[in-house]
């Protein structure tokens, strides 16, 4: 009896797994809707210049959750901006990272959402 109260997760380990599942696929999502933006010159400039801002306000969080996602959202902003530098090579390589991050952040979005599932039923 005592095994089945230590396997049950605590509320707050549920609702940091759920709040993550949801960023991070929040994330991802918004990463593939990025990388389309930065095929446009001007809007792509902007918008990888505010995404890079908003990476590094993360970047000051003390969570590590939120450092992590601060490292993903700079780079992926810095990418977006690097991808109108006009040589090939770099828009190549910065499109393919940006859906590489993205397809990244849906996935550990789904694997935190099934651990959130898996979580849940044990409670109930």
């Amino acid at each position: 009896m005592n095994d089945n109260i230590e396997n049950i997760p605590s509320t707050s380990s549920l609702s940091k797994l759920g709040i993550s599942a949801i960023g991070y696929a929040a994330g991802g999502i918004f990463l593939l809707i990025l990388n389309m933006l930065a095929r446009f010159r001007g809007l792509g400039l902007i918008v990888g210049g505010v995404v890079c801002l908003v990476g590094i306000g993360s970047l000051l969080s003390k969570d590590p959750a939120d450092k992590k996602a601060g490292i993903i959202i700079t780079v992926a902003g810095a990418l977006a901006v690097l991808s109108k530098a006009g040589i090939p090579a770099i828009t190549a390589v910065s499109s393919t990272l940006l859906s590489i991050g993205a397809i990244g952040l849906l996935v550990l979005g789904i694997l935190n959402g099934i651990k959130f599932l898996v979580g849940l039923k044990k409670r109930s």
